[in-house]
Order: structure tokens, then C-alpha cells, then sequence
């Protein structure tokens, strides 16, 4: 399958893409389950943009938004690339409502957006539909992109790997061609060909045992990316949201990863220990506001001191009703469990949520690989530094969505009397997984992603760091042994991603010897000026 476009993943970035680059040829969006099953889709607090004048809360402002984005990436921000896209806030808002997206008003002036305000944040700059932002959008999104005859949607399809000039074996400048991709119904390895290509695959928070993301994030971007040349940065700074709901009694993947989003501490919840202490405020004098990693760290303190196995959010003070009119769904979710939030603390634990590194890119989304470009939370763009402020993901998707379009229709515009494309071999892998061999693979996840919660989480030691990599190593083995010895299945290419990013995230954390942002390491507690650089990885 040929198409001018080549978007794989279906979440904010790579949707508000496929939309745009409508007008201008054939889309294809593969998705490796279904359109809905995103990052996007479970983020629950909302998107931040400064709005014009007339809209914004009383003296906020671009640079006061630029400004707390440089406070919480910790120093390793790129000020322009956060100027660029703090600055086009409104212009995203303005598209995703022209796209469907349908946000909270204020009753009293429905002209108006209601705005919250979220860790770290110095202003009311949230817009959030009631607290399911993610599946607003992303649903008007699909529908919009369902409707367009130029956009084929392509579900369960898992992107295998990139092909390009330099893996058949070409010495002219590295480009895109392609992607081979599993057809998970059939089996069948497809080729889907383009010479213009955008990672939107999201992140990787199922690399580790407790995380906010959906089964559907591995990783799968950022490894395809390497395992293709492109440059790697930054992917020791993994954010931990603070706030997961704590239920050890749950059953199923939802019930264990369910986030209390940061815009319940906007509205007033307090972080508070058994005792009913505020136990942040000694840490940062923004207490539950602070930014995440100071929040995290502060929440993994507590708990080793204390040997609970839990903290609390207490939003027992806010008015009868309040919660359940303004996080209806968190509201729900909880008494579903047995728990009424207006009469008692929620008990909550941090678990993996964001990677702030990625694929690096420019300010336009393009990689190191020409007609590759990576846009949302697989991309490393400069707009995190050490660690994101909260809801800036959304708005960095939708901008850098449009940038890229841009610079793709400027850099690498069709070509009158290009040479024909190079022939691009098919598939070929095992033919058989032993039924045996399946309860290996399965083992093997578990295993990578505990020693990854244990060694390689909120806090770090250069031994437990040292002793990740060489059980990684082995994995790494074990795993190849199952990709070509075995007809491939997505339990083997989620394993085979989560081992290569999960060995991207420890030898970037070997190599900064500081304490930054989210990487904490108690054999480096301080900040040194000779790592304030992005730790970038090269393959090749």
C-alpha cells in the first residue's frame, strides 16, 4: 500500500496531522489496535494554552507561561522551541474546537472557557472537558478523520520497523521508504509504502510495573527510530504522575493504573500522609502544586520514612457536590471501588506517566532521517527539558502536527521526474511459536518491567542502575532469539520495544552523573553545570 502521507498512531499528534495533510494527498494512519486506544484518549486534565486578552485569566501572559515551562524542565528546556510553542496556543485551541472539540464554559459567560490550573502553573490556563479532555478530543478527531475520504484509517496494524535506503543497503543519503507492518488478524507482514512518514506512537510507560498509560504504549516509536539511525535524547527523564489511585485489591489493567488527575490538586486537594500532614510543603513551599518531580520524589520520601504504603489526596473540604460536578468521571470511577471522595482521602501512590526525552527533532518535528519526522510525546523537540509541565503534552502534539506539515510540504515536496523508488524486499521471519515458548515471553515482560520499577524509578544508585543493564543484556538476547526464530505475534514486538527503550532509559541515566529534573540518583544528589546538555544517543 502506497500513500503521500504515513502517519502511524492515532492519538492528538498524529490525527491532527492526518487532518491537515488531507488537503494535500493520501493519508494513511495505521494504528496497532483501535483509534481509540491512545495516550490522548486517557489524559484526563486537559490541554494549556494562553488564550488572547480577551479570554485569559487576569494577567497571564505567553512569557509568564514560557517562564513556568522553563522553571519546571529544570534548566534543560530549548527557551525558543518553548517560546514557539507556548506562543501557539491559541491557534491550537482554535483548531481543535473547529475540529469538534467541545470544552467547559463558564455558566456565567459561556463565551468563555472555564480554566483551570495544575502543578506548576502560575495561572488558570487549563482548558479540560470536565475530566475527560483526552477522549474529547480524541474522539472528535476520529470522527473528523473517519469523515475525510482522503484519510484511510488502518487499525490493528503494529508498525514492525521503518524501511529505509540504508537498511537495503544504499550508500546515497538515509531516507524513509516505508514501514513493514504486522496485520495482527491475518499474521501477514505488510508493506506500506511512503516517503514521508510521522511517528505519533505515543510513549512507553508500560515499560515499567505501575504506570497511568494504556497497555498500548511500549514504546514502539522511539525503538523503531533507533533501530533505524535516528538520534535518541533525554530518555532518562521519565515522569512519575504523583497521584495514581492506590488499590491493591483491583482487578484488571484499569482498575490498577487509574490516575486522580493534577487539576483535583488545582481545585484544592491537599497531599497529605496518614496523620492528615501536608508532608510536600517541606519539601517546596507550592506544596501539592509543586512541579512532578519535586512532587513525586517528595510522595517516594514519605513512604520509605514511614513505611506506608500509601499517601493521601484529601478533598473531603470542598463543598458536597463539587466533586462530583466538576470530575465526574474520577468521581464515578472511585465509587465504583467503594470509595466516596467527598467523605474520604483517596489513597494514591506515583506511577510512570510521560517520557520527557524521545527521537530528537527540530521545532518542525523532523528527525535525523530525511522525510522522517516525529511529533507528541515519541519526539524529543526541546519543549520538556528534565520534566514536562502539566499539560503541556496536548498543546505540543496539535502544534507540532502543523509545523510538520509545513516543513514536509517545504522540504520534500513531491519531484517532477523522480528516480522510481528501489524495490523493497518482503517479510521474511519464522513460521511457528511454540505454545511452550509463549509462557517465556510473558515472563520475560513481567521481569523487564519489575526491574525496571525497582532500579530505574523515582530514585537511583549507579549499582541498581549498573545491575538493570546487565539483566537487560541478557533479555536483549532472549528476545532477538524469539523475533527471528518465531512467527512474530505483538506480545513479541511490544517485548522486543520495551527491552530496546527500556535499554535507552538506563544508559542515558549512566551517563548524566547529576541529579536533574525527574533524574534522581543518591551517588549524584546535586545538579553539575557540566551536564546541562541533553543526553543524546547515537547508533550509528
Amino acid at each position: 500500500m502506497s500513500s503521500d502521507f504515513l502517519v502511524i498512531g492515532s492519538g492528538i499528534a498524529g490525527l491532527s496531522f492526518a487532518l491537515r495533510a488531507a488537503a494535500h494527498g493520501s493519508v494513511t494512519v495505521l494504528c496497532k489496535g483501535k483509534l481509540l486506544d491512545s495516550n490522548t484518549a486517557w489524559a484526563q486534565g486537559g490541554i494549556a494554552a494562553v488564550l488572547p486578552e480577551n479570554l485569559r485569566t487576569e494577567g497571564d501572559s505567553v512569557d509568564l507561561h514560557v517562564a513556568d515551562t522553563l522553571d519546571a524542565g529544570a534548566g534543560l528546556c530549548n527557551e525558543e522551541v518553548v517560546r514557539t510553542i507556548v506562543g501557539e496556543g491559541a491557534a491550537a485551541i482554535d483548531d481543535l474546537v473547529g475540529n469538534g472539540a467541545d470544552f467547559d464554559r463558564e455558566s456565567a459567560d459561556p463565551a468563555r472557557f472555564a480554566l483551570g490550573k495544575e502543578g506548576g502553573h502560575s495561572k488558570r490556563r487549563i482548558l479540560h472537558a470536565r475530566d475527560t479532555t483526552g477522549r474529547e478530543i480524541a474522539t472528535s478527531l476520529v470522527e473528523q478523520a473517519r469523515a475525510n475520504p482522503a484519510i484511510k484509517l488502518v487499525e490493528d496494524h503494529f508498525a514492525i520497523d521503518l524501511i529505509t535506503t540504508g537498511k537495503l543497503g544504499m550508500v546515497t543519503e538515509d531516507r524513509v521508504l516505508g514501514a513493514y507492518v504486522l496485520d495482527r488478524h491475518s499474521g501477514e507482514v505488510r508493506i506500506f509504502r511512503s516517503d514521508r512518514i510521522v511517528l505519533a506512537t505515543g510513549g512507553c510507560g508500560k515499560v515499567y510495573l505501575y504506570t497511568t498509560n494504556p497497555d498500548s504504549a511500549t514504546g514502539d516509536g522511539v525503538a523503531m527510530a533507533w533501530r533505524a539511525g535516528a538520534r535518541i535524547a533525554n530518555m532518562e527523564f521519565i515522569q512519575f504522575h504523583p497521584t495514581c489511585f492506590y488499590n491493591p485489591a483491583a482487578i484488571g489493567p484499569e482498575a490498577r493504573s487509574f490516575l486522580i488527575s493534577e487539576a483535583v490538586r488545582g481545585e484544592g486537594a491537599t497531599l497529605v500522609n496518614g496523620r492528615g500532614e501536608d508532608f510536600v510543603a517541606r519539601s517546596d513551599p507550592r506544596g501539592a502544586l509543586a512541579p512532578r518531580d519535586i512532587v513525586a520524589r517528595a510522595i517516594d520520601r514519605e513512604l520509605k520514612r514511614t513505611g506506608a504504603a500509601c499517601v493521601y489526596l484529601d478533598v473531603t473540604h470542598k463543598p458536597k457536590g463539587f466533586i462530583r460536578e466538576r470530575f465526574p468521571y474520577i468521581h464515578d470511577k472511585l465509587a465504583s471501588f467503594g470509595l466516596d471522595c467527598e467523605k474520604e482521602p483517596i489513597p494514591v501512590v506515583p506511577a510512570a506517566h510521560y517520557q520527557c526525552g524521545g527521537v530528537v527533532t527540530d521545532v518542525d518535528g523532523k528527525t535525523s532521517i530525511r522525510g522522517l519526522f516525529a511529533v507528541g510525546e515519541v519526539a524529543c523537540t526541546g519543549l520538556h527539558g528534565a520534566n514536562r509541565l502539566a499539560s503541556n503534552s496536548l498543546l505540543e502534539g496539535n502544534v507540532l502536527a502543523r509545523r510538520a506539515l509545513e516543513a514536509m510540504l517545504r522540504r520534500y515536496a513531491p519531484e517532477k521526474d523522480a528516480p522510481a523508488a528501489p524495490e523493497i524486499p518482503a517479510w521474511e521471519h519464522g513460521d511457528t511459536t511454540p505454545p511452550d515458548e509463549l509462557v517465556v515471553i510473558y515472563h520475560n515482560w513481567d521481569e523487564l518491567r519489575r526491574l525496571m520499577w525497582d532500579y530505574v524509578s523515582i530514585v537511583r544508585t549507579n549499582n541498581r542502575l549498573l545491575r538493570a543493564g546487565t539483566r537487560l543484556r541478557n533479555l536483549r538476547g532472549e528476545v532477538r532469539d524469539f523475533y527471528w526464530g518465531h512467527r512474530l505475534t505483538a506480545d513479541i514486538l511490544e517485548l522486543r520495544n520495551l527491552v530496546a527503550v527500556a535499554s535507552l532509559i538506563v544508559d542515558c541515566a549512566i551517563s548524566r552523573r547529576e541529579s536533574r529534573g525527574l533524574h534522581h540518583t543518591l551517588d549524584y544528589p546535586h545538579g553539575d553545570e557540566a551536564f546541562h546538555h541533553d543526553t543524546v544517543l547515537r547508533r550509528f
